[in-house]
């Protein structure tokens, strides 16, 4: 009987690479996300004044900082360990070594799981999307005619929304653990047979120690009558 995870392996994503270079893929696409942020961050750290965002006394009757330096400092040391991880994930898949795969693929678990708990959280109090729409400054485009939509249809729009944010999360995590599988798998092959074309060898093992043959028992010794 086939087991749930040997059903949904493949080596193949996005229809038409290898799990391999898709994890390269995504594991560079997320270190060029995170160096953006983390040049953004340092930036706000060398030139606290140009950087620094304000809700004017005219949105909220107070100005408020959005984030300070501590919650940079946060913020950029998070972008740190990201570009990190990711890097580790791409080198993984790169020498096919499984183990730093690992990581990165508890992250995605992570942010799914973060993910999950705001679709949860939108169903259990719907009410938290008005008051999150009641919150943003008034120069929002088009806030007045958001707010003024029925709470059950933003509700929807929402859902609707993370679902599909979920559903792509969900098939990238299949592609970086199938990767991991199949970069593990090979780690742990017995027999090693490496295709060539002309410039390399197939490699197999010797005969002696693929095959064990057991030692003749020597003749009877001749006995004299």
């Amino acid at each position: 009987m086939i087991s749930p995870w040997d059903r949904w392996y493949s080596t193949s994503c996005c229809l038409c690479c290898h799990v391999r270079t898709g994890t390269i893929i995504l594991g560079i696409w997320y270190m060029i996300i995170n160096a953006v942020v983390l040049l953004i961050l340092l930036s706000a750290l060398y030139d606290p004044v140009q950087y620094r965002y304000h809700l004017t006394s005219s949105e909220l009757g107070t100005d408020i900082d959005v984030m300070d330096d501590a919650n940079i400092c946060i913020a950029t040391a998070i972008s740190l360990l990201m570009i990190l991880i990711c890097g580790m994930a791409t080198y993984g898949a790169y020498k096919q070594h499984a183990a730093w795969i690992i990581p990165f693929f508890c992250y995605q678990i992570f942010d799914f799981a973060l993910n999950t708990l705001v679709a949860i959280s939108v169903v259990v109090y719907p009410n938290t999307v008005q008051d999150y729409l009641q919150q943003l400054p008034e120069t929002f485009p088009y806030k007045e005619d958001i707010m003024s939509t029925n709470n059950m249809c933003l509700v929807f729009a929402v859902l609707l929304f993370i679902g599909c944010i979920l559903s792509f999360k969900a098939y990238l995590i299949g592609c970086v653990w199938n990767c991991y599988r199949y970069v593990s798998g090979r780690g742990t092959t017995e027999v090693l047979v490496y295709v060539t074309t002309n410039d390399t060898a197939v490699l197999l093992p010797p005969y002696e120690e693929a095959v064990a043959i057991p030692p003749k028992d020597p003749p009877p010794q001749y006995m004299e009558a």
